[in-house]
């Protein structure tokens, strides 16, 4: 008889993925934007270090605003912020209610 050569496990390294309570309140304040006229599209990535949600008020190659949940700064920043279309950070925090409240704060607008 030959020998058996066992696989390893599924080598793919552990993805961060927003937890259902987050992935709620960001749905929220998805769909104010959608009903204002201010968002049209969105996506959700999960990578090794981080989870990100990206809203498109076009369809363009680069979102306009993404949540971010990062938990390897969950004790130095905080896990969560929110950037804006240029990369810029609007907000960071460790509790994501208050970070998704800059978008409540005041109205945006590209410039472009």
């Amino acid at each position: 008889m030959g020998t058996v050569t066992r696989l390893s496990k599924n080598t793919e390294a552990v993805k961060i993925a927003f937890q259902r309570s987050e992935m709620s309140s960001i749905l929220d304040v998805y769909g104010r934007l959608v009903m204002a006229g201010e968002a049209r599209d969105y996506a959700i990535g999960m990578y090794r270090d981080q989870a990100v949600f990206a809203i498109f008020k076009h369809h363009a190659e680069r979102p306009t605003w993404r949540v971010v949940k990062t938990p390897g700064l969950a004790q130095a920043q905080g896990a969560f912020a929110v950037h804006g279309s240029q990369d810029q950070v609007l907000k960071r925090g460790r509790d994501l209610g208050q970070v998704l409240k800059v978008f409540a704060a005041r109205r945006f607008s590209v410039v472009g």
